[in-house]
């Protein structure tokens, strides 16, 4: 374990394991990969009691939404990693007659991952999954508000890996600040969008690139027609999990007004039947991570709009589950991502004034419609800009190997999981391999070929063989 914080020590380091080329056999990145997953294995306990430490989270909802999650990553990753390192043949055109186009996927080198405290783990290691495959090195930097997670995780890695291959680099902000003015080749941040802005104009004075996973307001669109039973459990299970500090969470509800009423009161009655009558005393209820947040989002509270919850404890940081009723979009509420257990409900009239509505916080990271309407589906999947999202459900689109998770615009750039990861970190290094035959005399000068005949000749040449 290193004690110092010579971070530019380690990065060389970094630099120099990388150029001996361990980290780019198949062998090697398989067998870190395994290494990965037995640590993590013997220290699932000890990861589930410090998430539980540091904010309440559930044994189950630690376990399934942070380590499992992980776990089934590096899975994913050995079942394929042979496939996605192989160099790609694509076609190529007449042009280039008796050539071999190949796209050879690269890794960029040495990578900064920086994670948030709202899914300390998963947020550290599922995008270090993605690196360790491509072949890179990395220095991970986890959430300083998470100090019992990152302190295990801290020893996980740095009592198991060598330094040169990949390291943990504890402390607050400006340890961050550090690590950004360092010659990293690829950096990957979690957060908001504030912070995500400090990392990119880092990044860009050293052109570095970068993957931001952000956030934003992601809406619930509850069209007439929707199964309201089914629509209040899932939108109470995704607000509610993790006491609501879920990047992709729902962040408000936007429902038909003629169905309003009814869905207020199955909301309200899913958050009994899932935490009972007094939240508090559930061991299925999170608490929220620090004292700063827990004050932020009691001043977003309007006690003459709740209709469920409001109750509060500063003492354990906790914050009943709390359904907002008729909130308008002046509304503290609506005036920031709320990232915790409080839920604006909204009406609408019509779709088209339900689409303006979430216009006004465009590209969120996610959006869920909740409808047995195929055109309001298409309708609403084909006008509003969004990262990813969900119909009749929500969260789900996070867990899925197959799918691309990222942002676009405010809630973020670059997506991650299974293939998506291993991709963000590799640069696609383009190669055309030719014969030493002689040339057609019409590609060097001097240009004796009329123009127009050339041009057909051109077009010709760049069908693909």
């Amino acid at each position: 374990m290193i004690e110092s914080l010579n971070l530019a020590a380690i990065l060389q380091l970094q630099k120099e394991y990388f150029a001996r080329q361990y980290t780019k056999p198949y062998k090697f990145r398989a067998e870190m990969l395994r290494s990965l997953s037995d640590v993590i294995e013997k220290n699932e306990e000890r990861l589930i009691e410090a998430m539980q430490a540091d904010m309440g989270k559930p044994a189950l909802e630690a376990a399934a939404s942070e380590i499992w999650f992980v776990q089934e990553e590096i899975r994913y990753a050995l079942k394929n990693l042979k496939h996605w390192m192989r160099p790609q043949r694509v076609r190529t055109p007449l042009l280039h007659f008796w050539s071999a186009s190949r796209i050879y996927p690269e890794p960029y080198g040495q990578v900064l991952i920086i994670a948030p405290w709202n899914y300390p783990f998963n947020l550290l290691f599922g995008p270090l999954v993605g690196a360790l495959a491509a072949g890179n090195t990395a220095i991970l930097k986890p959430s300083e508000l998470t100090p019992a997670t990152a302190q295990v995780m801290e020893e996980m890695i740095n009592q198991n890996f060598d330094p040169g291959y990949v390291h943990v680099e504890n402390g607050a902000a400006e340890v961050a600040q550090r690590l950004l003015q360092l010659p990293f080749n690829y950096i990957f941040f979690t957060g908001g969008t504030r912070i995500g802005k400090i990392v990119m104009q880092a990044a860009a004075e050293q052109l570095i690139p970068v993957t931001l996973e952000l956030g934003g307001k992601s809406p619930v669109i509850v069209e007439e027609s929707a199964d309201l039973d089914v629509a209040a459990e899932r939108i109470v299970w995704g607000k509610f999990f993790n006491a609501g500090q879920t990047c992709i969470a729902p962040d408000y509800v936007l429902v038909q007004q003629n169905v309003q009423a009814v869905l207020v009161e199955k909301l309200k009655a899913a958050i009994t039947a899932f935490y009972g009558s007094d939240p508090q005393s559930s061991p299925d209820y999170a608490r929220i991570v620090s004292a700063g947040h827990f004050q932020r989002l009691l001043k977003l509270i309007d006690p003459g709009k709740m209709v469920c919850g409001g109750q509060s404890d500063p003492a354990t940081r906790y914050i009943a589950p709390t359904i907002l009723n008729n909130v308008e979009l002046g509304d503290a509420a609506m005036g920031e991502e709320i990232f915790g257990p409080i839920l604006p409900v909204i009406s609408y009239e019509s779709l088209e004034q339900a689409i303006q509505i979430v216009q006004q916080n465009p590209n969120p990271l996610s959006l869920y419609v909740f409808t047995r309407d195929h055109a309001v589906e298409k309708e609403i999947i084909t006008r509003i800009p969004f990262g990813g999202g969900c119909v009749n459900d929500v969260l789900s689109q996070f867990v899925s190997a197959e799918l691309p998770f990222g942002g676009r615009g405010a809630s973020g750039m670059g997506a991650y999981h299974g293939k998506h990861t291993f991709e963000t970190f590799t640069h696609s290094k383009a190669v055309i391999q030719r014969a030493n035959w002689p040339e057609i005399p019409l590609r060097f000068p001097p240009y004796k070929i009329n123009l127009q005949k050339m041009k057909k000749i051109f077009k010709l040449a760049n069908w693909s063989l």
